[in-house]
């Protein structure tokens, strides 16, 4: 070994080159500390060594009192723990919540608006807006038929682009805004959604034509504009959602470990309470507008106040979400920076591009592909919901007859969403079961009624028919529509967590525009027999490619990136490589035989050192910055008085 040159190891090796004539030496962050000086602690076999930094790097809600992760252990005794550790915390979050009620009987309702509605109202807004279209499109066919149903005096190609342009814009919005909120922040695209879906909102209630054909013309492009926006809440929310909650420090908290999938999904369900709203406002607006009845015939001013006042509704809460988000979010991109200046990146890593691509280019397949089987189902559903619902009641005349069966499927629909926000963190089921098991009901459910259709649309059977519809509604929230939501963002580093996110979302709206084209040219049976395949095709992918981060700290993930962006991922040895989580594509490959938790745990206390050395040198600098800097606040008093008595003394170099 060369003596004028000191070898670090670890996540970024390092050659740090040394003045001549010093003998005994080591460095940190460029300071030279003579080797005399630096005391060699207990070691990493002492006792006490492991019982002061176990707290940390074996979380008791991970790790059982032997220090063995949860993955290592025995089914019977997984079992247990899980079970232990979950209804511990159950206790626990029931106990508070009876404090909160005893203290202030609204306190919890606050609770709710604050930690879920407001952080997913961006998506409850989108949910409202988006699949407004579906629900107002019957409308606009039994008051303009010539216009929307025959095409007479409207181009139908406008006609269809209304669905068309709307996934178009959706897709725009998630690669761009992806690629804004790796590069210049979080905030910044969570304030530009915001603001785009506003103006969007005042295009689509202004919209406006000297002829019909005009006005459609008008609402097309105002329906693109505005999904613009809605394509960027995809990576901005679940990202800035899922960061916000792991804290600044050099690991996880027990709140991220435990329920981070629960947090990101308590603000992807309000896309449903979006539908929800929408399809009650509409019931709503109609009544009134419609001199309380909701029969037909309906008059052309009763429709026009019925859907532009629906379409100005939201407009005012989304103008209450671009203030909040310019003044209440100001630390929404702290992750983000966290991880660039780890990298010693600015502006956009593209490096971790590449890198992503490289190393984890199955999770990219997967998360892609799932995510386009799951839009087949999910917004060709939704967006020709109208159609299916007249299989149920092919004798009705009446809009407001499809509006009240819409409102029981969303109804349902929002059960599974809330039951896959409960159980996505659930170590003995989470989030790749879930998606596997979702995937199958769906393709169960829709491949059943496609090959015995006559038979299920029959008076006698149409119950069945409406139940299997309704609970494939129910599996696809408590499953792949929720899972791929979250896994998208959570299979890939932060640094380019967004654009991530972005291009798998983008690829599951191939899907819905591939269902907006195909649905427009095949009768209802044919849907039924051409969508369950998607379900399996999910499914399968899923199976072969999509890792498993139910119970895997997050910041583990970033870790091991940096031994990948180092070139020296073989010397990553945590759990973040367990087979736990990774694919079974992974596992083929090897990945998994890296992981070591007796190696691992070594690393890390090395690593703690040295990153608590390297925060004592930097004190020498005068002009030193730590913006955005890590937080000392998770070390505990033994653990700060260990690292001081085993760091080195430090001298600036002169």
């Amino acid at each position: 070994m060369d003596k004028n040159v000191v070898h670090h190891h670890g996540p970024i090796a390092a050659e740090i080159p040394v003045p001549h004539g010093v003998q005994d030496y080591d460095t940190i962050n460029g300071q030279i500390v003579e080797d005399s000086e630096i005391s060699d602690g207990a070691g990493l076999d002492s006792k006490d060594e492991k019982a002061i930094f176990s707290y940390l790097l074996r979380p008791d809600d991970s790790y059982d009192e032997n220090g063995t992760y949860w993955a290592d252990m025995k089914f019977g005794q997984k079992v247990s723990f899980v079970t232990k550790i979950n209804n511990a915390e159950v206790k626990r979050e029931l106990g508070n919540l009876w404090t909160m009620f005893k203290n202030d009987p609204l306190s919890p309702v606050s609770w709710y608006f604050r930690d879920c509605v407001i952080p997913g109202a961006g998506l409850g807004l989108e949910g409202y807006v988006l699949f407004s279209i579906g629900n107002v499109t019957p409308l606009f066919q039994k008051v303009w038929p010539t216009c929307w149903k025959s095409g007479k005096i409207c181009n139908n190609t406008w006609i269809a682009a209304t669905t068309y342009l709307e996934v178009c814009g959706i897709i725009v919005g998630q690669i761009m805004v992806g690629l804004i909120g790796d590069s210049i922040g979080r905030r910044f695209g969570l304030i530009q959604d915001s603001v785009i879906m506003f103006i969007g909102l005042i295009m689509l209630t202004a919209s406006w034509g000297v002829t019909l054909n005009g006005w459609v013309i008008c609402y097309a492009w105002s329906l693109f504009f505005y999904s613009v926006g809605v394509g960027g809440e995809y990576p901005m929310t679940a990202t800035s959602g899922m960061e916000n909650g792991v804290g600044s420090g050099k690991v996880s908290t027990k709140q991220d470990r435990l329920h981070r999938g629960r947090k990101v999904l308590m603000a992807f369900l309000m896309q449903g309470w979006g539908q929800f709203l929408n399809q009650g406002i509409l019931i709503l607006l109609l009544l009134v507008f419609h001199h309380g009845s909701g029969n037909p015939p309906y008059s052309e001013i009763a429709t026009q106040w019925t859907f532009r006042v629906s379409f100005a509704i939201p407009a005012l809460g989304t103008l209450w979400l671009v203030y909040y988000r310019y003044y209440k979010m100001p630390a929404a991109s702290k992750q983000l920076a966290l991880a660039k200046k780890k990298a010693k990146v600015t502006g956009y890593d593209m490096e971790s591009l590449k890198l992503t691509f490289t190393y984890f280019g199955p999770r990219m397949i997967a998360t892609c592909i799932a995510w386009f089987a799951n839009d087949v189902f999910f917004y060709g559903n939704k967006l020709f919901q109208s159609q299916f619902i007249a299989v149920i009641s092919p004798t009705s005349t009446s809009v407001m007859e499809g509006w009240l069966y819409n409102l029981v499927n969303v109804g349902v629909s929002l059960v599974g969403y809330y039951l896959a926000a409960f159980l996505i963190d659930n170590k003995l089921y989470g989030r790749k079961k879930m998606m596997i098991v979702g995937f199958l009901m769906d393709f169960i459910l829709f491949i059943v009624p496609g090959f015995h259709y006559k038979y299920y649309t029959e008076k006698t059977h149409i119950t069945a028919f409406q139940a299997m519809y309704f609970l494939s509604s129910f599996f696809n929230q408590f499953g792949p529509n929720s899972v791929t939501f979250l896994v998208a963002a959570e299979v890939f580093p932060t640094s380019i967590r967004a654009t991530a996110h972005g291009i798998a979302a983008a690829c599951g709206k191939l899907g819905a525009l591939m269902a907006g084209v195909l649905y427009n040219y095949i009768t209802t049976q044919q849907k039924f027999y051409v969508v369950p395949w998607f379900g399996l095709l999910g499914m399968i992918v899923t199976l072969l490619f999509m890792p498993d981060t139910t119970g895997l700290d997050l910041k583990e993930q970033d870790r091991r990136w940096q031994f990948i962006r180092a070139g020296n991922p073989q010397d990553y040895h945590g759990v973040a490589v367990h087979p736990k989580h990774l694919s079974w594509w992974e596992r083929f490959r090897g990945v998994g035989k890296y992981y070591d938790p007796v190696a691992d745990y070594e690393q890390r206390v090395h690593e703690m050192k040295k990153d608590w050395e390297a925060k004592q040198a930097s004190k020498f600098e005068e002009n030193e910055k730590h913006a955005y800097d890590d937080d000392d606040t998770e070390f505990s008093d033994e653990v700060r008085s260990y690292l001081e008595k085993n760091s080195p003394v430090i001298k600036p170099m002169k």
